[in-house]
Order: structure tokens, then C-alpha cells, then sequence
């Protein structure tokens, strides 16, 4: 399905599902495990202020959502509507009603879904005025998925597939605190982001999401014998060494501190994974006191890592941008930002 769906990387995501949302079209997100597709609908409803409820609809068959059949008094067949389906009076006034894991439901289920998201009714449940309608699903060549979407289910839906992107994941990774370790690891061995092959088998491979997994144990601090069992059960045996291995070279660098006491002598590495890793580090330390020194050394390094860390220390602090570093900055390396 990759080839026929609109390709976007998470902050176009983002935006995308935010303008579908305000134009009250049902939006599928395609994309492969991990790669952040019920994240980005969190952070997007979160941020219209908007209520999300989560119905897995793999987990069900087509009468939990129809209801139970009664009948009252009337003598007439009568549904009654689950409590799982958004009511204002309980749930708000507005939000979001996000169908995960939609595609690998059975086709009964899917089919089930067909009113609820083009009429936005499900029999006599009508969904409330202010909610809207977000999908999300592996693709069909993930193996995870069992069923086809049917295609009058797909025509009721806009649909995006979310890539990964390695600036996107280091920003977010940056605004979300994650070890400056890290960060720079996943700069030097992009290609490691996210590494999934259907074919393989594996149980755990790198993805966004288990990167954060692994930054949660590092800021546990395993024992150093434990260390590569788990890490290797987030993200796999390759990846875990060559994490750790970044680890080390991360250990060897000169002090962050003695770089910013003396900026025109501290070592300048040539090794590359230690270069990302000190304009990473750098980066996140910006602040005024120390952004002039910080610019004096970066002028001393190789030109990319010196965008690099400039642009991490003003992404955070908007207001170094009108520091005379900022300035010089821009003037000496024009050409890098166009």
C-alpha cells in the first residue's frame, strides 16, 4: 500500500491530521510498527484540546460495537449502544475517536465501522457533533496485518503513511528530554532509527518508539554485566552493540565543562561519532551565559557540526538568536543554512 498513499515524515503528519480534523475528514494513518502514528494523534488531539478515546478494533467483533439486540415493550428489536462509543455528557464536547489497529481487524468488524465513520452513526448511536474520526494501521506489507482494508471502508478515509525521519525524531527527542547520548548516537548511525524487515522473524528491532524504550533503561543505569541483555531485547543484538560501542567513544570525550571553560584550546576530536556527540551535548547546554563559548568553539570543528549544534541551542532558546554569536553565526555560515 506504501506506493499508493501520501508519504509524509512526523511533523507533516501533524499538520496534515490537524487540518483534516478542522475540515471533519476521517484520517487514516499507514505506517510501520513503532513509527509513531498513535503518538503524533495524541500530541495533535492534546494540542486542539481535545479528548482521545482509543477503541482497538482488533479486540472486537461487530455486535461489541453494534450493541446488544432488546426488546422492549414495543415489541421491536432495539440496540443497545456500547459504553465504549464517546457520549458528551461523559466524555466532552469535542475529542477524538481513534480506531488503532483498524486494517488488521476482521472484515465483520471493518464492515461494521462503515457507518460509523462516513455518517458518523453506528444504528441508532449518533457520534457527538465535536468528535472527529482518526485510523491508524500498519501497512499491508508488515505482516501484521491479516485482512485488507475493504475498499469501501479505504474510500471513507484520507490516508497518509508516516515515515521516519532522523530530524524529526531528534527534535522531539530533544523538546522530550531524551539522553544527549542518545540523540547523538542516532545522528552518527541514522540508518539505525528505525530498521524493520517483515521477512526477518524478529522479535525486537530498532523503531522510534523502542529507542525510547532504550533511553528509559539507560537513565535506569543497568549493572555493565546486564547492560547488552537489555538493551539487545529493546532493539535487537546488532543495534545494542553498536550502541554501546557509541557509549564508550561518548565516555572518551573531553568534559562538556572543560570544553566551555576553554574554548579556544579544548580538543577539537576527528572522529566522527565523537563530534556528534560533542555538538549534541553542546546544544543542550546553550544558554546565555555560555553560548558565546559556545560559538567559539564550534567555529574550530568541522562546518556541519557546527550547524548542528547552533541549530539544537536556538531550537530550544529562541532568544539566542539575537546574541552577537547568533549573528556571526550567520553571516560565516550563510551558505550551510540556505
Amino acid at each position: 500500500m506504501s506506493n499508493k498513499v501520501t508519504q509524509v515524515k512526523p511533523s507533516e503528519a501533524a499538520y496534515c491530521l490537524r487540518t483534516m480534523i478542522q475540515a471533519r475528514i476521517p484520517t487514516f494513518l499507514w505506517g510501520p510498527p513503532g513509527v509513531g502514528k498513535s503518538q503524533i494523534t495524541r500530541q495533535v488531539a492534546a494540542a486542539m484540546g481535545r479528548t482521545v478515546i482509543d477503541i482497538r478494533a482488533v479486540q472486537f467483533d461487530p455486535v461489541d460495537l453494534r450493541g446488544i439486540p432488546s426488546i422492549n415493550g414495543d415489541g421491536l428489536t432495539h440496540w443497545s449502544v456500547p459504553d465504549l462509543l464517546p457520549r458528551a455528557e461523559r466524555d466532552g464536547e469535542a475529542g477524538v475517536l481513534f480506531l488503532d489497529e483498524l486494517n488488521a481487524a476482521p472484515q465483520t468488524v471493518q464492515a461494521a465501522l462503515y457507518q460509523l465513520v462516513l455518517e458518523r452513526a453506528l444504528g441508532s448511536y449518533r457520534l457527538p457533533q465535536g468528535w472527529d474520526i482518526v485510523a491508524a494501521g500498519n501497512r499491508e506489507t508488515d505482516r501484521g496485518v491479516t485482512s485488507r482494508m475493504p475498499t469501501p471502508l479505504a474510500n471513507r478515509f484520507a490516508h497518509f503513511e508516516v515515515e521516519t525521519d532522523m530530524s524529526d525524531w531528534c527534535n522531539w527527542a530533544n523538546d522530550a528530554d531524551i539522553s544527549v547520548e542518545l540523540v547523538a548516537f542516532i545522528r552518527f548511525r541514522q540508518e539505525l532509527l528505525h530498521q524493520f524487515n517483515p521477512q526477518s522473524g524478529e522479535k525486537a528491532f530498532p523503531t522510534p518508539r523502542s529507542w525510547e524504550f532504550v533511553d528509559r533503561a539507560y537513565k535506569a543505569r543497568p549493572p555493565a554485566d546486564v547492560e547488552m541483555p537489555v538493551y539487545s531485547s529493546i532493539v535487537g543484538q546488532a543495534a545494542a552493540i553498536e550502541w554501546m560501542g557509541f557509549l564508550r567513544q561518548f565516555a572518551a570525550i573531553q568534559s562538556i565543562d572543560g570544553i566551555l571553560l576553554n574554548p579556544d584550546t579544548a580538543k577539537v576530536p576527528k572522529d566522527p561519532s565523537q563530534l556528534y556527540a560533542i555538538s549534541s551535548a553542546l546544544g543542550r547546554r546553550a544558554d546565555a551565559n555560555n553560548f558565546g563559548r559556545i560559538w567559539t568553539y564550534v567555529q574550530r570543528i568541522p562546518q556541519e557540526f557546527a550547524v548542528l549544534t547552533m541549530r539544537d541551542a536556538t531550537r530550544r532558546d529562541r532568544s539566542l538568536e539575537k546574541t552577537k554569536a547568533f549573528v556571526e553565526f550567520g553571516v560565516k555560515f550563510q551558505e550551510a543554512l540556505l
